[in-house]
Parts: C-alpha cells; sequence; structure tokens
C-alpha cells in the first residue's frame, strides 16, 4: 500500500536522477507495497531470468477499502494516489520476495495498471507511471471476471491474455506484463464489457 507523504528514492522529481535505492516488498495476499532501504541496486533472480529489461509495464494491486492490519489501515485506492501531493506516493508493505523483485526492476517512466484488489469487484481502475505517480482513471472498469475470460479465451486460441500472471500467480501483489498484455487490456477500456 502506497504511503503518503514517503517517495522512493530516485523518483521522477526535481533531480531526476536513477534509482539509488533498494526496494524491499511484503506482501499480504492481494495488498501491494514496497519499503525503501538506503542500499544500491542489486540485480535479482527474477531479473536474471528475464534479462536485464524485465518489463516495463506493470499491474499493481491495492485494497480500495478500510482493512486493519497491525494497527493500520492498508486501504489505498487510485482516488487516494490521485489526491496525494504531486499525485506522487510511495508503494509499501510488499512482502513476497518476488513481488519486491519486480520493484527494484522497475524504472521511473515503466507504466502499470492499478488494481483494486480484496473487495466486492477486483479489477483495474486506472494507469500510473512508477515511483508511483498517478496517470489517470481508465475510462471504464476493466472487471477480473472480464480479464478472466478474455484469458480462458485466449488459453485456448494463443491470445495475448493466455499467461497473465493474473491468473498464473494470483498471490502477487506486483507483477510483470508484456508489451502485448498491456496493449491489450489498455484496448478493453474502449469496448463495451460483454
Amino acid at each position: 500500500m502506497p504511503r503518503p507523504g514517503k517517495r522512493l528514492a530516485g523518483a521522477a522529481g526535481p533531480d531526476k536522477k536513477g534509482l539509488s535505492g533498494k526496494r524491499t516488498k511484503t506482501e499480504n495476499s492481494d495488498e501491494t507495497s514496497a519499503q525503501v532501504e538506503n542500499s544500491s541496486p542489486q540485480t535479482t533472480s527474477d531479473s536474471k531470468k528475464y534479462g536485464k529489461n524485465l518489463s516495463n509495464y506493470w499491474l499493481m494491486k491495492s485494497e480500495p477499502e478500510s482493512r486493519i492490519e497491525k494497527g493500520v489501515d492498508v486501504k489505498f485506492s487510485i482516488e487516494d494516489l490521485k489526491a496525494q501531493p504531486e499525485q506522487i506516493a510511495c508503494w509499501d508493505g510488499v512482502r513476497n520476495y518476488q513481488a519486491r523483485n519486480f520493484l527494484r526492476a522497475m524504472k521511473l517512466e515503466d507504466e502499470a495498471f492499478f488494481y483494486h484488489s480484496n473487495c466486492k469487484e477486483p479489477g483495474i481502475v486506472g494507469l500510473m507511471k512508477v515511483d508511483v505517480q498517478f496517470v489517470r482513471i481508465m475510462k471504464r472498469f476493466i472487471s477480473l471476471a472480464e480479464l478472466k475470460t478474455y484469458h480462458q479465451a485466449h488459453k485456448a486460441t494463443g491470445g495475448p491474455l493466455k499467461n497473465m500472471a493474473l491468473f498464473t500467480r494470483q498471490r502477487l501483489s506486483v507483477q510483470s506484463l508484456t508489451q502485448e498484455e498491456f496493449d491489450f487490456i489498455l484496448s478493453l477500456e474502449e469496448k463495451e464489457p460483454d
């Protein structure tokens, strides 16, 4: 869950320097976040496995409804991000090591879908750039159910969502997307849901 008032090291601010901090993540079911530690970036096993350019596209999950964990409300919606100063927040609280490694592999201008999870109707609600900075709310809500329908069809036909991590690695709160997956999902906002 992003926290107001904190920015990841190397965020696109006045100095526009590259990342100088190592992101560590914790993950709680579908909750997303990253904590910044002062240390140099390091190559992760995931980036080795997939090459240096792991992805330029991501899906990041956060909970839009209040839920108290260890005395802290973990709620953070797309509207909360939009309301932040300069519409930028630190993504923290991710505990899963693979999600943490994905955060480390991100670059400042990478694009990500903001996904509302652990709520009545989960789905993609907006776009952001990594650090994270609000870009815009989607033209329409793209539900998990709709994405799942495409995933099932694409598994049979070889379409762009056939291997989407949202369905193959469901519990990851930070997920890598291929450009093909990202572009296909983005095109859905122009279509009426089935």
